[in-house]
């Protein structure tokens, strides 16, 4: 999901380095030297060197936010509209690290198994293509289901995804109608969600796929102007991130207050 260079920065791995250059200057520090500022009583003035200052505020909080980052939930900006109306650009929202399995940080090594992709989670993953991004879609087909998209419509193993209450889409961002934009209800595995489609385009490929073992189909909610797996085909299990919760703010020039704190549906 970047939208600048700052978001294409390998903040993993520079977080994952820092804690373990703060650790170790703390150890080193811990083992060799602070005995001896003990034995003479520390320095003139009484006062750790700065580094070693520096390195025990520092070191905490860094391994706080590395454990909490990789283990726990991680924050994600939406920087494109593939997903409206279920999430709109500007919303930050959080991603749970621990749905799909545990993983160590940079090399992405699944630890412990704690769950896998259910039909209609909305899924961070690392694009196949290019693994340093990261893309958001809504998990379609699982390893072995038979997909196939026809008529702007879902049919998974044979089983036709409803969709129904056909209206125009008012943004909640300026609480415009977006012309040409209907939005519809659809349901997969007993869940509902909203979705967008744009009648007068010319709809996306179409055609029936069998997803393989180990991978899954993902798919925008924003049905007409989505790069998803219609066109670049499927997500291999180790490129899965999480899976996302919540909204905890929106920022696209200010605030949209109606989108804090809720739920991802």
């Amino acid at each position: 999901m970047p939208s600048n260079w700052a978001d294409k920065i390998n903040f993993p791995l520079l977080l994952v380095v820092a804690t373990a250059v703060t650790g170790l200057i703390w150890l080193i520090d811990s083992l060799l030297f602070a005995p001896k500022r003990k034995a003479s009583v520390r320095s003139e003035n009484g006062e750790l060197p700065i580094l070693v200052e520096y390195v025990q505020s520092f070191f905490p909080v860094l391994l706080f936010v590395l454990v909490l980052r990789s283990f726990l939930f991680e924050p994600f900006k939406i920087p494109s509209g593939s997903m409206i109306p279920t999430l709109l650009v500007g919303d930050f929202i959080l991603v749970s690290k621990f749905s799909y399995g545990v993983r160590l940080p940079v090399v992405h090594t699944k630890i412990l198994d704690t769950g896998s992709p259910e039909r209609g989670d909305v899924a961070v993953f690392r694009f196949p293509q290019d693994p340093r991004l990261d893309y958001i879609k809504r998990v379609i087909g699982l390893p072995g289901d038979t997909v196939t998209y026809e008529n702007r419509q879902f049919t998974v193993n044979g089983e036709l995804m409803v969709t129904n209450d056909p209206r125009r889409y008012v943004s909640p961002i300026d609480e415009r109608e977006v012309t040409g934009s209907v939005q519809r209800t659809e349901s997969i595995n007993g869940a509902e969600h909203e979705i967008l489609e744009f009648p007068n385009e010319f709809p996306k490929r179409s055609g029936t796929i069998v997803v393989p073992e180990g991978h899954y189909f993902m798919v925008g909610d924003n049905r007409d102007r989505s790069n998803d797996s219609r066109f670049w085909g499927f997500v291999p299990e180790e490129n899965l991130v999480g899976e996302a919760k919540y909204i905890w703010m929106h920022w696209n020039g200010g605030v949209l207050w109606s989108r804090l704190a809720t739920a991802i549906k």
